[in-house]
């Protein structure tokens, strides 16, 4: 369905036409989001939505930067009483999943085969900062910085490979489809790479099961 057209602010207008843009790309990938189709979702012409955004190409990067900002907002949310609640790893590691599973992974990939690079500005710092005073004292902060580099690599990734990935290593049918365990692992993996605690930074639901050697999962040390 789509929406009547009617008079809009300028900042109304670029919000409508990137939650569109967002609800394609979730619904069916990159290849849906086109500037007919996104005009189509808020009840503009094709130029209307060229007038806020330029071109697809400036539409597809500004998509991108309303992922990290959603997922900034959500982390940020998240992180208000994450400490309070536990310090649950699997929690922070299924809310970077659930973004690029909703097409931004896919997004993002396309984007920087096409030449696009976004030079960051530390969306993940207050993660990183979260995670470090966790640490043992006199952990490098470098270091804590790397294990969440990798843990959002992976998940930029997961939606797009991860399936092929686990077949290359022997995993067959719902093992192989099935990112839970994916996840979960990695969750453990950032748990040991931080030498946390026993007992801190995972949820309840993964207390005790194999990280990837058949025995407890347990901070060295």
């Amino acid at each position: 369905m789509t929406t009547p057209r009617a008079r809009r602010t300028p900042e109304e207008a670029r919000r409508l036409i990137l939650d569109a843009a967002a609800s394609l790309l979730g619904e069916s990938g990159v290849a849906a989001v086109q500037m007919r189709a996104v005009a189509a979702r808020v009840g503009m012409t094709d130029a209307g939505v060229a007038h806020h955004f330029g071109n697809r190409e400036k539409l597809l990067a500004e998509l991108l930067r309303h992922g990290g900002r959603r997922l900034r907002d959500a982390l940020r949310e998240l992180l208000a009483s994450w400490l309070d609640r536990g310090a649950d790893l699997l929690e922070l590691v299924e809310a970077l999943h659930g973004l690029y599973r909703n097409g931004y992974g896919e997004l993002a990939v396309a984007l920087h085969a096409a030449g696009w690079h976004d030079p960051g500005s530390g969306m993940l710092d207050p993660v990183v900062d979260a995670l470090h005073r966790l640490r043992p004292p006199g952990c490098s902060v470098d270091d804590t910085r790397l294990a969440v580099a990798a843990l959002h690599q992976a998940m930029a990734t997961e939606a797009l490979y991860g399936s092929d990935f686990r077949r290359s290593s022997g995993l067959t049918g719902a093992a192989a489809d099935d990112s839970t365990a994916q996840v979960r692992w990695w969750a453990r993996q950032l748990h040991l790479a931080l030498g946390l605690r026993p007992g801190t930074g995972l949820d309840r639901r993964d207390q005790g099961s194999p990280a990837g050697s058949g025995h407890p999962a347990r901070a060295p040390g």
